[in-house]
């Protein structure tokens, strides 16, 4: 019970200094995963892919697959509007 005590310490200790939950090196091999495994992209695509542009696609790539849901759901006729 005192090794877990001491566990729990030292991990909450080290993610006040880190408020992230992985690392960067770990969050840039599971985007780059994503987009060869999941996207069907080269990693040459992936590396070379702007990065908002990456998390878009994967949050459509979830969507569509019905991991997720959107925020809201938009029509077209919410964004044109009538007439024009």
């Amino acid at each position: 019970m005192n090794g877990w005590k001491l566990w729990t310490t030292r991990s909450t200790a080290k993610s006040n200094r880190n408020s992230s939950r992985v690392s960067d090196e770990e969050l840039f091999t599971r985007l780059l995963y994503y987009g060869i495994a999941h996207l069907n992209l080269s990693q040459s695509e992936v590396c070379l892919m702007p990065f908002g542009l990456l998390l878009d696609l994967w949050e459509c790539h979830k969507q569509y697959n019905g991991i997720t849901k959107p925020k809201r759901k938009v029509t077209i006729d919410d964004v044109i509007p009538y007439g024009v």
